[in-house]
């Protein structure tokens, strides 16, 4: 049996409170992560181009409040 197919069996016999504690965990995990990326995408200059894109449509009024 593969690895993530063993883990899959055991979430499957986790109490409720259990299964809601690990995705919380996992939802917090997988968040954090995204913020690293978000953070080195940045400093990479990953995102100049849509942040100047955004800036461009702001200008020219091309946004409304949400």
């Amino acid at each position: 049996m593969r690895k993530i197919e063993e883990i899959e069996e055991q979430i499957k016999k986790l109490s409720s409170k259990e299964f809601a504690e690990l995705r919380d965990w996992l939802l917090e995990h997988d968040w954090k992560a995204w913020d690293a990326q978000i953070e080195v995408d940045a400093k990479s200059g990953k995102l100049d181009r849509l942040v100047s894109e955004a800036k461009t449509e702001y200008e020219s009024g091309g946004t409304r409040k949400l």
